[in-house]
Order: structure tokens, then sequence, then C-alpha cells
């Protein structure tokens, strides 16, 4: 008897945690960055020959970081709701260019509009590796200190926008 009990008492903790598992979303992965400074980086600025821009440049602003592609279908989805977003002038949206050409680059821009107060260009995606970046798009918060708060995988959506974005984005503006 007590052999059959063990194999299955094994068997109901393993189904358990399976179980458990279906109820994560896939959208918020975990992120060792959350509540740790942004890495730093320093990447040619698109379209502005000879610039260079760092994350210690928006120090003392609350801004978000997007993670996109000419190649990416997903980017085109949320691109609406990034200009939407942008003309609010709420927060302003650092695009970084990840393993595309910039000549891509900013062809797409001009073809779909260009959301972002500025653009860097990730074309080996070391930036993108150091942020833990598992592919695009991807939108990060970080606060006036620097210090990353928030990680979404994913096309932003006017829901996610409006529920965790807006709200965290107004909360941290106003914090000294």
């Amino acid at each position: 008897m007590l052999r059959l009990l063990l194999p299955a008492a094994l068997f109901a903790v393993i189904a358990l945690f399976l179980y458990k598992g279906l109820d994560r979303n896939p959208r918020e992965l975990p992120s060792a960055l959350i509540g740790k400074p942004a890495p730093a980086f320093t990447l040619p600025v698109l379209g502005r020959e000879g610039q260079q821009w760092s994350p210690q440049d928006y120090a003392g602003r609350v801004w978000l970081l997007n993670i996109w592609g000419s190649w990416c279908a997903a980017c085109q989805i949320e691109h609406p709701v990034l200009e939407d977003l942008a003309k609010s002038g709420v927060v302003p949206i650092v695009g970084l260019a990840w393993k595309d050409k910039p000549e891509a680059s900013a062809a797409w821009l001009r073809r779909f509009g260009d959301p972002y107060a500025l653009v860097v260009s990730d074309i080996d995606g070391r930036a993108g590796v150091d942020w833990g970046v598992y592919g695009a798009p991807e939108t990060f918060v970080v606060d006036k200190r620097g210090t990353i708060r928030f990680k979404h995988v994913g096309p932003v959506t006017p829901e996610l926008l409006q529920s965790k974005l807006l709200p965290l984005v107004r909360e941290l503006q106003g914090q000294s």
C-alpha cells in the first residue's frame, strides 16, 4: 500500500505545481531589474548625426523605454497606443530600435509615425541584453532616480496603459 501512496503523492504535488503554472501570465515575466538602477548605455540617436544618448540624460524625469524594431509585427499593434500616449504629453517615450538597421528604423517611423522623444539604435542588441530583453516589443517605466519600476513584455494595450502604466507614471511623477 505504501508503495502506491508515495508515487501517487509525488504525482499530486507535481500536478499541483503544473496547474499553478497555468495561472501565470506570459506577458508578466519576472525581471531581476525591477527596483534596481537602469543599466547604463550610450547609443547613437537615430536621425541626429553624431548625437549620443544615455539613460543618465533623463535623470530627474520619469520616462518609458520602449524596445521595438522595424521587423517586429507586434510593434505595429502597439504603435497607435504609443502615439496617443505621446500626444498626451504625460511622459516621454524613448525608443530603443533593437537589432535593427538605422535606415530600416527611420523608414518605419516615417511610414507609421514617430511617438518617441528620441530613438536610439541598438544595432548589435547589447543594450537590450543588459536590460534583460526577451524580444520586442517590451516597455519599461523608469523613475526620477533612474530605477526600473515596471516591465511589460508584449504590445502596450489601451487597457494596460489605463490600468497600470499611467497610474504608475503619475504616482512616480508626484514623488520627489
